[in-house]
């Protein structure tokens, strides 16, 4: 019976990793060389000024995942242009 149960399960395992990782993949920021990207502490102070409380801070091929309590207190996982510092919907 365990073995039914890994072979039902593993499947369900593998679709819903991957389905969370591709979601990141959708997200495009900027075409621009990483030589024309902004700091991440120029972003942090930008963020901070607006009220986010920022927790930890990553750079992707194209973005800077930020991972923060926005101004309204709500956890969140944002995107930002490292050039412009806009903010990338998912």
């Amino acid at each position: 019976m365990n073995k039914q149960l890994v072979r039902l399960a593993l499947p369900l395992l593998l679709a819903l990793s991957a389905g969370a990782a591709s979601a990141h993949g959708d997200v495009k920021c900027t075409t621009k060389p990483k030589s024309e990207w902004k700091s991440h502490e120029e972003l942090a102070q930008k963020l901070t000024k607006e009220g986010w409380q920022i927790r930890r801070m990553e750079a992707s091929s194209s973005c800077y995942e930020v991972y923060a309590k926005d101004p309204k207190g709500k956890r969140v996982e944002a995107f930002f242009d490292p050039v412009t510092f806009a903010r990338v919907e998912e």
